[in-house]
């Protein structure tokens, strides 16, 4: 019995010595570069990102299962050997470049493309969605300060009491004489008012929100100005429109079109000085999809005849291409169903993309729907969704008993198919007040409330306004 107990210990014994190295050697997460984990983020979408393989992020983090990742969660992101710290996610500003981003933020240009996969100049964009590297000892530098025509670093330095050996290593020059003229470079000593970048001297600071832009809806673009000038610019192929706002700030809002193809398009800024002399800024900025649906609709072909619809269209453009000084609405926008929502539904909303047969015809024709659809009984009251001054309130072979209000800033709201009209040309109107009843006159297959929101001469999407108040603070 002894000899038998002896060999099973002799066994386990043994099995033991052999098991233990083997538990024993742990794989230890390659030292690496950090990525926070943001909000619909998926591991398939990091891995593309920094170009590495999903499967490799998984490796390295002892991930099982690739849908498990949460916002805030650290991963430690492979192949980028030589790096490490906090990479962070920024979406770059208009005015900006990848030298003001890289002096900015402390990271070396050559650091700053590898992170992102740049190649070319034209890959880096307003509203791109920039990976960077951000150690937390060493928060984002924010003074700055410009190099004038005919100054050097080194008598920049000594009038505003700066070090120009410190200027020249945070900000990557070769020496202190390799700066230019209306360069900007970042100073922690200076204390400014705004933050400057790239833009030329005579804009402050530009702000444009949202970024990237998603179509059909509404960008708005701040300015500041360091003098007085006469702003005009461009936003895909629309000239924008400025009004005077708080803090010597003016604003332009500009719809983008529903159709518009997602990618790079110019925003350009125009400063005319009283001389007649200007100054110019232009950059790409992102466009993204608004991930609409799509439906197909077989209608009668006289609705969807451009031979027909065309004139209507243009007159109605023609009512929405003025600008008006006067801003009347200050708060957001409410619902023009406001008075029976409660029985209301919306039974087609905007950007909804369509495709129209015409009944017994070969006509087809791409397009989408321009507005919000309520539902409802014929003659419930339609109100205005804000103050404004009513421009057009007549019968159109298409839209049927329609209203338009001008709200200013070259804002306006649309009412068609209306059963009755309860304003006419010239009325001042406000919030909540009844402006007509819901009908189904005109091209329609049934009674319902049909409202538009332009946006200097672009079609946005309602909703937008009835959720955010404008301009943005």
């Amino acid at each position: 019995m002894k000899s038998k107990i002896s060999f099973i210990s002799i066994v386990l014994i043994f099995s033991l010595l052999i098991e233990t190295p083997v538990s024993a050697q742990t794989i230890t997460p390659p030292a690496g570069p950090i990525y926070i984990v943001s909000p619909g983020d998926s591991l398939r979408g990091i891995a593309g990102i920094f170009n590495v393989k999903f499967e490799d992020i998984m490796a390295v983090n002892n991930i099982t299962d690739p849908n498990l990742i949460f916002p805030g969660e650290q991963l430690i992101i492979p192949g980028l050997e030589g790096i490490s710290g906090i990479l962070t996610s920024r979406v770059v500003p208009f005015g900006e470049s990848q030298r003001s981003i890289s002096r900015q933020f402390r990271i070396p240009i050559d650091q700053l493309r590898r992170l992102n996969h740049i190649i070319s100049p034209t890959e880096f964009y307003a509203g791109a969605n920039l990976i960077m590297l951000q150690a937390a000892d060493k928060p984002a530098w924010s003074g700055t300060t410009n190099l004038g025509s005919g100054e050097t670093l080194l008598e920049i330095s000594i009038q505003r009491k700066t070090n120009p050996w410190f200027i020249t290593e945070i900000n990557y020059l070769p020496g202190t004489w390799a700066g230019l003229p209306g360069d900007v470079l970042f100073d922690p000593g200076i204390s400014i008012d705004s933050h400057q970048t790239g833009l030329p001297s005579i804009f402050s600071s530009v702000t444009v929100n949202p970024l990237p832009i998603v179509q059909g809806t509404t960008a708005q673009i701040n300015v500041t100005t360091s003098q007085q000038v006469t702003l005009g610019g461009i936003l895909v192929d629309h000239n924008l429109n400025f009004f005077p706002f708080e803090n010597k700030t003016f604003v332009s809002l500009q719809g983008v079109h529903a159709l518009t193809e997602p990618g790079l398009y110019p925003l350009r800024l125009d400063a005319t000085f009283p001389d007649g002399s200007s100054q110019s800024y232009e950059q790409m900025i992102l466009v993204k999809t608004g991930y609409y649906p799509s439906e197909v609709l077989y209608v009668d072909p006289k609705s969807i005849d451009p031979v027909i619809t065309k004139p209507e269209d243009d007159l109605i453009r023609s009512l929405v291409s003025a600008a008006n000084p006067t801003r009347y609405w200050s708060k957001v926008f409410e619902s023009p169903a406001s008075l029976y929502e409660a029985t209301s539904y919306l039974t087609s909303k905007f950007g909804l993309r369509r495709t129209y047969f015409g009944i017994g015809t070969d006509l087809e024709i791409l397009g989408f729907h321009t507005g919000l659809d309520f539902g409802g009984g014929n003659g419930l009251p339609i109100t205005s969704p804000a103050p404004g001054k009513v421009i057009f309130a007549g019968t159109l072979d298409i839209r049927g008993n329609a209203t338009i209000i001008d709200h200013g800033w070259g804002v306006y709201s649309g009412f068609w198919h209306q059963s009755e009209l309860k304003v006419k040309v010239g009325d001042i109107v406000e919030t909540g007040q009844v402006i007509g009843l819901v009908g189904g006159t005109g091209r329609v297959t049934g009674a319902h409330l049909h409202w538009e929101v332009w946006v200097n001469g672009i079609q946005v999407n309602p909703l937008e306004w009835l959720e955010t108040a404008f301009p943005r603070q």
